[in-house]
């Protein structure tokens, strides 16, 4: 597959000119104690690295840059790490999403501008997943993702009960209603606090963080089983070893994003999404990853997989195992050979072979694990897309870690305008609310939170929990994080903060949820909701200046991806050609 020659590479164009400005590029390359022919005569292999000390998710990626490095070198390329926005889940106020774009333009003007040949995105949780590879995509240079892996597992044993597989996220929020209740003590609380995250590495669920490695090694850029090593395997060091080789080839053979990323292999991606039972983030980031790639995909496309193909992986919080189960029980290619009926088996992927040849044989090693077809993890799917008067663009739901009971609900309206307002009425004894109540909460969205952050897994009041009420309909602009769970209705759109629908719902309200009929309707006449629209005011944003300007004048709306509307399509960006 070899289609360029040393005087091809992109490069060469600094390194090889003879006037002033390539002498003075050579220089200050010799300037760090390089050699000349190291550039000259070799490709140049830029390491995205997203680690950072506040990222405990990505604290062993500096090291993982180190052994792709040595991967680059015994391939004969020449490494450079290129560090980049590091967007720690946890740590990251008010949310991470406010900033996957930021990176994305990082990315994609870091490669643009510098003298790169090809990539390595060094990543792995919730954001810099799809925020690297946005960026990569706009710049189409040969892109190989080298995820981060998932954390070791936790057990949780308690005298006289059978020990339980732990993880990070869905736990923390089971941990915390039980802890809320008064099932858990204090000393106990703290001791759980201490030992449920146990290594580096991205929660080890089936949160948003596994959903969207897992579909970009389904869209053919990551290696085949890379993406369920675990962070601390000594298989995840010889995988980033492999990752710097292949990158070197990829250049050579001019292997890039828009050769690998067709509406195909976008199908693939969303097929394993559902048999993974991911994380409904995936809804917002394929979406934006597909308009960077040129290739039409939308919301129906997913509600229409999600009703073919069924939940196999048995992983939090659909399931009961974790990610290192999953490794074990032969990982994604295992799952997309068990599905492979669904797939698009043509598609090239970064090993320069066809998605079908990659997965040729991968069979399941944990029918436990990774469902045969006969018997799925939930016979609901992993996400439906709901439409009506409350969201005329659509809205989400995880289907599968949702309560059957409220598949079909209709409930009076509790609305939140805020985080703050709903966490202290929520703490009030005297809250008016029921098990059939359905919860609301606004001015969560793209714009109005801004960001869209992870709001949407809205708590249940604690005299609910007290009661033993574990569940709700809940309905919110905002997301929720891919390790909770619940009858959660995410993404409403258009969101309230532009006059969309939920702007419009008072307490009280009659809501009917129809999950079957793919329905989200607010059961208020025509012209009371017109009135009520008249009398809508937008709110005023406080923020003035800055990056969080830019990103509320220009975000597009949750069916849409939330990228910026600037650089949503694939048209080219013209490259500096003067130095």
């Amino acid at each position: 597959m070899t289609s360029k020659a040393l005087a091809d590479l992109r490069s060469r164009r600094w390194f090889d000119a003879t006037d002033m400005r390539g002498f003075a590029h050579r220089q200050r390359i010799q300037q760090m104690g390089l050699r000349r022919e190291d550039v000259l005569e070799r490709p140049i292999v830029a390491i995205i690295n997203t680690w950072s000390d506040l990222s405990p998710c990505h604290a062993h990626l500096r090291e993982r840059a180190e052994s792709i490095k040595r991967g680059v070198l015994m391939a004969g390329g020449m490494p450079f790490e290129l560090p980049a926005l590091s967007l720690g889940e946890v740590m990251v106020k008010p949310t991470t999403m406010l900033y996957r774009n930021f990176l994305a333009m990082e990315v994609e003007e870091l490669l643009r501008s510098l003298p790169v040949d090809g990539v390595v995105l060094l990543a792995g949780c919730d954001k810099t997943t799809p925020g690297t590879l946005m960026g990569a995509i706009s710049t189409d240079l040969p892109t190989l993702f080298c995820p981060a892996g998932g954390m070791l597992s936790d057990r949780y044993l308690k005298q006289g009960e059978p020990a339980r597989v732990v993880g990070a996220g869905t736990h923390t929020r089971m941990f915390w209603d039980e802890y809320q209740a008064g099932a858990i003590c204090d000393n106990e609380w703290v001791n759980l606090e201490a030992k449920m995250t146990r290594s580096p590495g991205t929660c080890n669920v089936m949160g948003t963080a596994s959903t969207m490695v897992s579909m970009v090694e389904a869209l053919g850029l990551a290696l085949p089983g890379a993406t369920a090593i675990p962070a601390m395997d000594s298989a995840h060091v010889r995988m980033a070893t492999a990752c710097g080789e292949r990158i070197v080839q990829m250049i050579w053979e001019d292997l890039k994003p828009s050769r690998l990323l067709t509406r195909g292999s976008f199908l693939n991606a969303v097929a394993a999404q559902m048999a993974l039972g991911g994380s409904t983030n995936a809804a917002v980031h394929v979406m934006a990853l597909a308009r960077r790639a040129g290739v039409e995909l939308n919301l129906d496309d997913l509600d229409a997989m999600a009703r073919r193909v069924p939940v196999l992986a048995n992983l939090f919080p659909s399931g009961d195992r974790l990610m290192e189960d999953f490794h074990y029980a032969g990982g994604l290619p295992a799952l997309l050979n068990r599905i492979r009926a669904h797939l698009s088996l043509d598609e090239l992927t970064v090993t320069g072979q066809r998605l079908g040849e990659t997965i040729a044989g991968r069979e399941s090693l944990d029918d436990e694990v990774i469902r045969p077809l006969d018997r799925p993890v939930s016979e609901a799917g992993a996400l439906a897309v709901l439409r009506g008067n409350l969201a005329p663009e659509g809205a989400v739901m995880k289907t599968s870690a949702a309560s059957p009971r409220y598949f079909h609900h209709i409930g009076k309206a509790l609305v939140f305008d805020n985080p703050a307002e709903m966490m202290a009425r929520c703490a009030d004894p005297e809250l008016d609310c029921d098990e059939n109540t359905v919860m609301v909460l606004r001015n969560a969205g793209p714009v109005g939170a801004p960001g869209m952050p992870e709001w949407g897994g809205l708590p249940i009041p604690k005299k609910l929990l007290e009661r033993g009420v574990r569940d709700l309909v809940r309905l919110s602009d905002a997301r929720m994080s891919g390790t909770h769970y619940g009858s959660c209705v995410l993404h409403i759109s258009p969101e309230s903060a532009v006059g969309g629908p939920l702007a419009l719902v008072q307490t009280g309200d009659l809501i009917e949820l129809n999950l079957p009929e793919r329905r989200l309707q607010l059961r208020v006449d025509d012209a009371e909701l017109a009135r009520r629209r008249a009398a809508w005011k937008a709110p005023v944003s406080p923020y003035r200046r800055g990056y969080i300007r830019l990103y509320q004048e220009h975000v597009t709306q949750a069916h849409e991806g939330c990228d910026f509307d600037f650089l949503h399509d694939a048209l080219p960006t013209p490259e500096p050609t003067i130095f």
